[in-house]
């Protein structure tokens, strides 16, 4: 499931089926167009070129046109073109179901790999036959790894999906629940983790070791299937899929994933940097073009079908008799001996047969039209087929149709003056203002959690904390009636968040049951206290954050509960527990948010617009960016 922040395993998937297919291909130049967005023309057989984009840690895809490349190539394009330009692509890989896509690529007497991450910030690497590396496209160091020259590149733990006894070990030793199981331990992610439980019939609530194996690896293994050998590529309302989850729902139909990704995602900046004789199209403006192309299409798909049904009709007695002829003979002959029978006649109506299909019991006959006929079957089935297709396709005609009216370019705003917020005293701490204006606060770590109690509690304020080991702590400057939002602020920003969970209890208790004082052989660590007395309980509150852009009274960027963000937003992204780093995550939103505004509105608003802002609401942990909206 593409998103804004990037492409997903099933996703990489796809993209490496649909690149397999069109082996052999040869490397012909490497471009790169900005520090992390490199381009790779390919020739395949019978002069065909094909044109890859790339985008560390965000997505790899074939496309139609490419940006206009620099006059003065950096310095890895040239490295890349020295390497492996004219070099044959041997293999297409992706490592299990991780975001990596892995090309083996010949030349001469050598083999080297080019290695695409499309993880975390993500990167470009050429190694040798060993995995030995010979640059990347950025260097690092990590605890457990180093990506620089010379270092040996490792891959990952093994797929769990990779077979039954991988998916039975899996799942046996996982204290997950079945649905975060399948999304963060098969990597399927959350989408289609939830589709497996559906389709499986199975409580996505069930605790993984109590499921059985054998049935979630078969769903799990035609799920790869079709996305690997009969995608269905759309691009839904936030999402791009390689095949379709949303019926009934407005969606628009691609003929190839690359295509649908390639409309799916925004400009990048280096494509709007492309020659004034080229049409620069936002998003909106990609989407519709490629719905008209996509209607044009089903249109040419229903009329050649329509004209295969005539076609039947009007040769009526001879594909009859074509049926009869073929069922009845299969009842003594093997389908070979029955091939061979047939290109032994001179007969023009042997000559009509031009293709065989044993293992669907058809064969093709050329009546004008190149038609399938399934010989166990009468005519009128035989056409009802074709029936199914031409309503398959008048359905996907109307819902792009649909689809249109709705999809329509963004208005340009004018250039404004901001006045941005100046930095008051609590926003050291985790804060949000309520939706009926109440201050809240929440300590970002153990030292801040006893100064807050202790400096900056009073007898009118309220003390909120999530019913786990590791929270901050929470105060509520008043009296609010939003007791939900501040719930969900104490929840979120809990131990709980990097554990992977959804929902958490919180309670609120007076200042007056707060305590430092132990019993007589308790500890009390630095940043806990004792809560003595009745609580009041808030249970199961979801997890969730809003960050957002600000524009009126203030220009800032705010985060919290997305009920408090939402209504004093311009733009905000939405999100909840999952598996990309806050830093990573940080970069990720304030890249969105940014698209919201233009350019020299981004220039106005740089003293707020960036990491460290962002940075600061997003939880301790891993999230996913669940939704991306303009308020």
């Amino acid at each position: 499931m593409a998103s804004e922040q990037g492409m997903s395993g099933i996703d990489v998937k796809a993209v490496t089926s649909e690149l397999r297919e069109k082996l052999p291909l040869w490397i012909d130049k490497v471009y790169q167009f900005d520090s992390r967005t490199l381009g790779i023309r390919l020739n395949g057989e019978n002069k065909v070129r094909y044109q890859m984009i790339i985008e560390a840690g965000r997505r790899a895809h074939l496309v139609k046109e490419m940006p206009e490349p620099p006059k003065n190539p950096p310095q890895f394009a040239m490295f890349l073109r020295k390497y492996i330009s004219g070099g044959k692509v041997l293999a297409i890989r992706q490592h299990g179901l991780e975001r990596i896509l892995i090309f083996d690529i010949g030349k001469g007497q050598m083999i080297y790999r080019l290695i695409i991450e499309l993880f975390d910030e993500g990167n470009v690497i050429l190694t040798d036959e060993n995995y030995t590396i010979i640059k990347p496209l950025r260097h690092h160091r990590f605890r457990d790894r180093e990506i620089v020259p010379h270092a040996t590149y490792a891959l990952g733990i093994t797929d769990p999906t990779s077979s039954k006894d991988a998916m039975a070990t899996l799942m046996k030793t996982d204290d997950r629940d079945l649905v975060r199981s399948l999304a963060i331990g098969c990597m399927l992610g959350g989408t289609y983790a939830e589709y497996i439980c559906r389709k499986t019939g199975l409580d996505k609530s069930l605790p993984a070791s109590a499921a059985d194996p054998e049935t979630i690896y078969a769903a799990v293994q035609e799920l790869l299937d079709q996305v690997a050998h009969a995608p269905e590529p759309v691009i839904s309302k936030k999402h791009c899929e390689p095949i379709n989850l949303w019926d009934g729902q407005d969606t628009q139909h691609f003929k190839t994933f690359s295509e649908a990704l390639e409309a799916y995602y925004p400009m990048t900046k280096a494509e709007r940097k492309t020659s004034d004789a080229q049409p620069k199209l936002n998003k909106e403006e990609r989407i519709l073009k490629y719905q008209k192309s996509a209607i044009k299409k089903f249109e040419e798909k229903i009329e050649k079908t329509e004209a295969v049904v005539a076609a039947l009709y009007e040769n009526y007695p001879f594909v009859s008799a074509m049926i009869r002829t073929l069922d009845s003979a299969s009842e003594t002959l093997s389908w070979q001996e029955m091939e061979k029978l047939i290109r032994e006649k001179d007969s023009a109506e042997a000559k009509k047969i031009v293709a065989f299909h044993p293992e669907e019991a058809a064969v093709e006959i050329d009546i004008g039209r190149r038609v399938k006929l399934y010989i166990h079957e009468g005519i009128e089935q035989n056409a009802g087929r074709y029936y199914d297709v031409i309503k398959k396709f008048r359905k996907k005609r109307e819902g792009a149709l649909k689809a249109m009216k709705t999809t329509l370019p963004k208005r340009k705003e004018r250039k404004r003056d901001f006045i941005l917020m100046k930095k008051l005293w609590y926003h050291r701490f985790r804060w949000f203002v309520t939706s009926d204006d109440v201050i809240v606060l929440g300590g970002r770590d153990a030292s801040q959690n006893e100064e807050l109690v202790k400096k900056y509690m009073g007898g009118q304020d309220l003390f909120v904390h999530a019913d786990v080991h590791g929270a901050s702590v929470v105060i509520v400057k008043g009296k609010t009636e939003r007791m939900d939002e501040v719930a969900q602020f104490a929840a979120s920003y809990s131990g709980v968040w990097r554990s992977g969970h959804f929902s958490a209890d919180v309670y609120s208790a007076l200042p007056s049951q707060v305590s430092k004082t132990a019993e007589s052989g308790e500890f009390i660590s630095r940043g806990s206290f004792i809560v003595r007395g009745e609580r009041t309980y808030y249970r199961n509150v979801p997890l969730a954050v809003a960050i957002g852009l600000m524009l009126e009274p203030h220009a800032a960027v705010i985060g919290g509960p997305p009920s408090a963000i939402v209504r004093k937003t311009k733009a905000y992204v939405e999100l909840k527990p999952g598996q990309f780093e806050p830093n990573d995550v940080a970069k990720k939103v304030l890249r969105l948010l940014k698209q919201e505004v233009s350019g020299e509105e981004e220039k106005a608003l740089k003293g707020i617009l960036n990491t460290d802002h962002v940075a600061a609401f997003v939880p301790a942990g891993g999230s996913d960016i669940t939704g991306h909206h303009e308020s």
